[in-house]
This record gives structure tokens, C-alpha cells and sequence, in this order.
């Protein structure tokens, strides 16, 4: 078996996210996880019957829209749960995209009348929305139709939850509900080596037990490996193409500054040492 750094999994691979959350042995995860993500306007689910997403839709490009996680509970409100490992330009689209397919697939009963089951779409984000970034302690967003006068809601049946985990913060002792406890345990699963006094609950345990890594079979293993690589390969492609466009910007600015050391008639050797751009380079802005 393959020796990992980490003692329980990142519910961020694809492999982490849908062993703790999509397979039948742990429905109580993930039953309980919505429980506290929506209790206040669900009550209590009660039970939770995974369904297929890859027959949904009409098309091949339907089918190509497989959600991670796609459940109901015993009232027939469906349910889905997606994980999003790195920033999408279109992904509110995509949201509302992929709640357009339990909407359409209720039409298919006969003598249908139009009613229709809630819908909710939860999306749990390893990112921050750019037009977001400023509000750096909301984390949570409820979206439903709503009147802009009014501001009250048009129709609740429709309901998109979007979860910006990097903004999550707080530690362990400062955890007030078990929601937040929720979200402490998927941000930081992977960095844990035991499980917190104050996480000494049933449901918890269940995950740590679930998540430890020693407990794999070897072909578990290597399903997590091939998953861990895919997470980790992109993270650093990321990483590097961000790191690459700080530079851009900070050489920028250094050439910024250096227009400016020219006009001011500043000698090329002066603007070079304080720019740290080489005199090549400074003549260059001058046929630029």
C-alpha cells in the first residue's frame, strides 16, 4: 500500500468528495450535512435515494452534464450537490444550467398538472467568486427568484446554495454549530492527524473512520492515488499560472515607472538599478 503524508483523505479529489458523500454505506453524511445546510427552511429530511444523473437530458451534450452527487428525499425534492475544485468563469451559469434537468425530467409523469418539486443545487467551492472577494466573512449564499422591489421571495422552489470554503476560516475552538463544524471538517479533513475533542460527535466519527486512508483496500488506494494526482496536478498548473501573471504585472509596473524615470531625464544606468530592468531594456521602451 502507498505510504501518504496525510492520514485522511481530501474531499476535494473527486475520489475524497464522493466516498464520503455519494456512496449508500455514508448517506447518513451526507443526509445530515443538508440537514444542517437547511434546516431552517426544510425541517428534517428524513431519508435521501441517490439517483442517476448520466440518463438525464435528451442529448449527448445533456448527458455530458453528470452533476457529482444527484439524490432526492421522501417528499421527492431533489437534490444536487457539486463540488468545484477551481474557479469556472461561466459556473453560476453551469448551476443553473444543471438545475434545468430535475426540473424537465418531473414533466415526464402523466396527466401533469405543472407542479412542481422543490429544487436545490448546492455547490461547494474550493474558490472565491471574483465579484465576491471584498466580503472576505461571507461565505454562504442563498439564492432563490425574487422580487427586486420587494425583495421578498417570488418563488421558493428553486434554490441555489454556493459555499466559498476558502473564505472559512475559523478554528476549531472557535466552532458554534454543527454546520460550521460541517464546513470545518471539509476544508481542513486532510490536514487533521486525530479527530478534535470538540468533533467527538457520532455522525464525525463515522467520517474520520471513513476518510482514514489505512482503512483502503489497495485498489481504493490507487483510485485515491490517480484522483490526489489529478487534484494536485491542477492546483500547481493554477498555482504557476498565477504566479506567472503576478510577474507579468509586476514587470509592468517596473516599465511603468521607468517611463517615467525617462521622462524625467534620469540616466539609463540610474533607472536600471532602481527598476532592476536591464539598460537593453530601457532603450526598448523608448521604440515601444
Amino acid at each position: 500500500m502507498a505510504e501518504f503524508v496525510e492520514k485522511y483523505i481530501n474531499p476535494f479529489t473527486d475520489y475524497g468528495f464522493k466516498r464520503l458523500f455519494g456512496e449508500e454505506p455514508n448517506k447518513e453524511l451526507l443526509l445530515d450535512f443538508l440537514n444542517e445546510l437547511l434546516r431552517e427552511e426544510q425541517g428534517q429530511i428524513t431519508a435521501l435515494t441517490y439517483l442517476k444523473s448520466e440518463n438525464l437530458g435528451t442529448t449527448d451534450l445533456d448527458r455530458k452534464a453528470i452533476f457529482d452527487i444527484y439524490c432526492e428525499n421522501e417528499r421527492g425534492e431533489k437534490f444536487i450537490v457539486e463540488l468545484q475544485k477551481t474557479k469556472q468563469n461561466f459556473f453560476k451559469d453551469r448551476t443553473v444550467y444543471y438545475s434545468t434537468f430535475p426540473i424537465r425530467e418531473q414533466a415526464q409523469r402523466a396527466d401533469w398538472n405543472f407542479e412542481l418539486k422543490a429544487v436545490y443545487t448546492v455547490a461547494i467551492l474550493d474558490f472565491v467568486f471574483e465579484e465576491d472577494k471584498e466580503q472576505v466573512a461571507k461565505y454562504r449564499y442563498d439564492v432563490k427568484l425574487t422580487d427586486q422591489e420587494t425583495q421578498r421571495v417570488f418563488y421558493d422552489k428553486l434554490t441555489f446554495i454556493y459555499l466559498e470554503m476558502p473564505k472559512f476560516n475559523k478554528t476549531v475552538d472557535e466552532l458554534e454549530t454543527r454546520f460550521e463544524k460541517w464546513l470545518y471538517v471539509i476544508r481542513n479533513l486532510n490536514r487533521l492527524d486525530r479527530v478534535p475533542d470538540k468533533l467527538r460527535e457520532r455522525v464525525f466519527e463515522q467520517l474520520f473512520e471513513t476518510a482514514e486512508i489505512a482503512r483502503f483496500s489497495p485498489e481504493q488506494v490507487r483510485s485515491y492515488e490517480d484522483s490526489l494526482k489529478h487534484y494536485r496536478d491542477l492546483k500547481n498548473s493554477l498555482d504557476t499560472a498565477r504566479e506567472e501573471g503576478r510577474e507579468e504585472g509586476r514587470e509592468e509596473e517596473r516599465k511603468g515607472i521607468a517611463r517615467k524615470m525617462q521622462a524625467a531625464g534620469l540616466p539609463a544606468a540610474t533607472i536600471a538599478a532602481v527598476t532592476g530592468l536591464t539598460e537593453t531594456q530601457i532603450e526598448e521602451l523608448n521604440s515601444n
